[in-house]
């Protein structure tokens, strides 16, 4: 599933292509996502120029002249530019044409990702007010990590990925912050101390940082804006390298079921 780093690429990908170009055309292939889009859209955004993009959490904001698009890549989701030309893919579901000649199309094969527009403070939307901190926000800092999990019996890696309380830490960079920062995953989030809470929100903010830069993780259906795989898989610590050595002390990575997800991690460093 695109996680933080990825739509962080994705909306890098769009920004450098298309700011201030403008919207010939939309093309709805298979309104039937995860709800369905809208049909009016078509008309709504020809003629209207791409002003900006920003992110929030895994949604990507397309700012536009009279509103904002909400786009949610979903489980196997990816926003791909190419040539307006280029022959339409069984998955492909929706495209906006440019002025340029180029499209932005949208490929989901398992048609979980979201597109909406609003022409209100995208903030407020019902899928975005309600969402906790950013990980790169000053508000998710050692005194915020403490307090949220001074109440709490779940496992940290639990915590991490709870969207209720930061967003956008999904199950493989929580468990590399984790290595990181040297926490196992199963420990119980109010037993870290302040210290700890501190190296874990720079533990989780560097790995993001280096996927990010990296071009995010490909692991089966993610690919950039370019389509391009991201390259952040080759640098992973733990996640996915159940039974090899770990790379920092040599002691073999471990996989463990929690809340019905994988977690990697090294019985040796992280404890």
């Amino acid at each position: 599933m695109p996680e933080l780093p990825e739509v962080e690429t994705t909306r890098r990908g769009i920004e450098r292509a298309l700011r201030a170009e403008r919207i010939t055309a939309c093309s709805l292939y298979d309104r039937r996502l995860r709800w369905p889009i809208d049909a009016q859209l078509p008309e709504i955004l020809a003629g209207q120029r791409l002003l900006s993009t920003r992110r929030r959490a895994k949604y990507l904001l397309l700012n536009l002249e009279r509103g904002t698009l909400i786009v949610h890549l979903g489980m196997s989701g990816s926003l791909r530019l190419q040539p307006n030309d280029t022959p339409r893919l069984k998955h492909d579901h929706y495209e906006l044409r440019f002025e340029s000649g180029m499209s932005l199309r949208f490929h989901d094969p398992r048609r979980f990702g979201s597109l909406h527009y609003t022409e209100d403070d995208p903030a407020q939307h019902r899928l975005l007010r309600s969402l906790a901190p950013e990980p790169f926000d000053a508000a998710f800092n050692a005194d915020y990590l403490r307090r949220i999990t001074r109440a709490r019996r779940a496992a940290i890696k639990q915590v991490l990925m709870n969207g209720r309380l930061v967003t956008g830490v999904g199950n493989i960079y929580a468990s590399e912050a984790l290595f990181r920062a040297r926490v196992s995953p199963k420990r119980a989030a109010s037993s870290l101390t302040l210290k700890q809470c501190a190296q874990l929100v720079r533990a989780v903010r560097a790995a993001l940082a280096a996927a990010i830069r990296a071009g995010g993780t490909s692991l089966r259906d993610y690919v950039g804006a370019d389509g391009s795989p991201g390259e952040f898989r080759q640098k992973l610590y733990v996640y996915e390298r159940n039974g090899k050595p770990c790379r920092v002390c040599g002691s073999l990575i471990r996989k463990i079921t929690q809340g019905q997800r994988s977690s990697y991690f090294c019985p040796h460093c992280q404890h």
